[in-house]
C-alpha cells in the first residue's frame, strides 16, 4: 500500500502520480556495494519507497569512509557496510523491505542474487565486477544502472535497458587491475559519489517509471572542477556507431582540440604522444605524418605497455568518434584525463589544412 502522507510530493508530480508511486512500491531493486555510491542510491531509492532493497557488501565501515559514504555512522566502525545499510533504511522507512547480503558478488552467487529484482544498481569501485554485472544482466534480462567516481570526475549510464546498449559495448575489454587506481591511491572528492550516486538513483526511478530521457546509450560524464557535464553516445556495436558520415565530435572531460590548434601547439614545441586508432586497412592507406604509434581503438589495450601516462597523448582516427571511445578506455586504465587529447576532425580535417602532412600508401 502507498504511503500518501509520505510520498505525497512524488503523488503530486503528473509523470507519478497515485499509480506512479504504486510502481515504485512494488519494485525490487540490488545495489551491489554500500559505500561512496551505494550509500546516495541506498538513501533515496529508500526515502522515494522502493518496495525491497537487497544490499550487497562484503566490507566494514572504516573511519576513512565516513567523509563520503553517508549513510554511516562512526558509531558503525567496524560493522559490515550493508548491515549499516540495512540499519539505516529501517530508520528512514520500517515499511521497506531490506536485506543486507554480507558476501563479495562472484561469478558463483551473482545469478543467485540478481534472480527477482527489476534493477541492479552498480555501487562498486571494482572493475572486474562490473563486467560481472554486465554479464549477469544481459544473461537474465535485467537492466543495471551503472555510476563511477575518480578524484574530481564522475560518470553515469544505464545498460541493457530492453536489450540495449551494454557496458561491453562501451568498454569491451577490462584493464590491467594492476594499472586501476582505487580511490585510496587516487584520492576522491567527499561530494561526488553523492553527485553521481543520486543521478542513479534518478535513473533506477525513470527505469521503473518508463519517463523522461533514460541513459541508455549514453555516458554522462560529469568534471565538477570545471563544472561541465558532457554526453557520449554508443550503440550496441560501438564501432558501427563511430562510423558515421558526418559524426558531431563531443567535448568530454579530456581535452578536445582540432588540427589547427594541435599544428600551432607543435610548432611552439609541443611533442605529445601521438596515436592513431583506426584499422589497419585505413593505415596502409594513408596516415599522419606526426603519428608516433598506432592501434586500433578496439584494441587499445594491447598497446598500454607502450603509452606513456607523463605525457601528453594526442589521440586520432577518421573524424574524431572512434579517438574518443578509446581515450575512454585510457581513463578506465587510470590514465590521467588532463593529459588526454582528442584530435576532434581526425585525419579528414588534418589532410584538409595541412595536405603535405599526410602519408599515401
Amino acid at each position: 500500500m502507498v504511503d500518501i502522507g509520505r510520498h505525497s510530493r512524488h503523488i503530486l508530480l503528473p509523470q507519478v502520480g497515485a499509480d506512479g508511486q504504486r510502481m515504485i512500491s512494488e519494485s525490487r531493486v540490488l545495489c551491489v556495494g554500500a559505500g561512496g555510491l551505494g550509500s546516495p542510491v541506498i538513501q533515496y531509492l529508500a526515502a522515494a519507497g522502493i518496495g525491497h532493497l537487497t544490499i550487497v557488501d562484503d566490507d566494514v565501515v572504516e573511519i576513512s569512509n565516513l567523509q563520503r559514504q553517508v549513510i554511516h555512522r562512526s558509531s558503525d566502525i567496524g560493522i559490515p557496510k550493508a548491515d549499516s545499510a540495512r540499519r539505516f533504511v529501517n530508520g528512514l522507512d520500517p515499511n521497506i523491505s531490506v536485506e543486507s547480503k554480507v558476501l563479495r558478488l562472484d561469478e558463483i552467487n551473482a545469478e543467485e542474487l540478481f534472480e527477482n529484482h527489476d534493477i541492479i544498481v552498480d555501487g562498486t569501485d571494482n572493475i572486474p565486477t562490473r563486467y560481472l554485472i554486465d554479464d549477469t544482466c544481459a544473461k537474465l534480462g535485467i537492466t543495471w544502472v551503472y555510476g563511477s567516481v575518480y578524484r574530481f570526475e564522475g560518470q553515469v549510464s544505464v545498460f541493457n535497458l530492453n536489450g540495449g546498449p551494454r557496458y561491453r559495448d562501451l568498454f569491451p575489454d577490462a584493464p590491467p587491475e594492476d594499472l586501476i587506481p582505487s580511490c585510496s591511491e587516487a584520492g576522491v572528492l567527499g561530494v561526488l559519489p553523492g553527485l553521481i550516486g543520486s543521478l542513479q538513483a534518478v535513473e533506477v526511478i525513470k527505469v521503473i517509471l518508463g519517463i523522461g530521457k533514460i541513459l541508455s546509450g549514453k555516458l554522462l560524464i560529469y568534471d565538477s572542477l570545471q563544472s561541465e557535464q558532457r554526453l557520449l553516445k554508443f550503440g550496441n556495436n560501438a564501432s558501427e556507431q563511430v562510423e558515421e558520415p558526418k559524426p558531431t565530435p563531443l567535448e568530454l572531460m579530456f581535452h578536445s582540440i582540432d588540427s589547427a590548434k594541435a599544428l600551432t601547439k607543435m610548432n611552439d614545441g609541443w611533442a605529445p604522444y601521438f596515436i592513431d586508432v583506426r584499422s589497419q586497412m585505413e593505415w596502409n592507406q594513408a596516415r599522419i605524418e606526426k603519428s608516433v604509434d598506432f592501434c586500433p581503438h578496439d584494441e587499445i589495450l594491447s598497446a598500454i605497455s607502450r603509452i606513456p601516462k607523463d605525457e601528453d597523448v594526442l589521440v586520432h582516427c577518421r573524424s574524431g568518434m572512434r579517438s574518443q571511445l578509446a581515450i575512454m578506455e585510457l581513463i578506465q586504465a587510470g590514465y590521467d584525463s588532463t593529459k588526454l587529447y582528442n584530435l576532434s576532425g581526425g585525419i579528414l580535417e588534418w589532410a584538409e589544412i595541412n595536405p603535405e602532412g599526410i602519408i599515401q600508401g
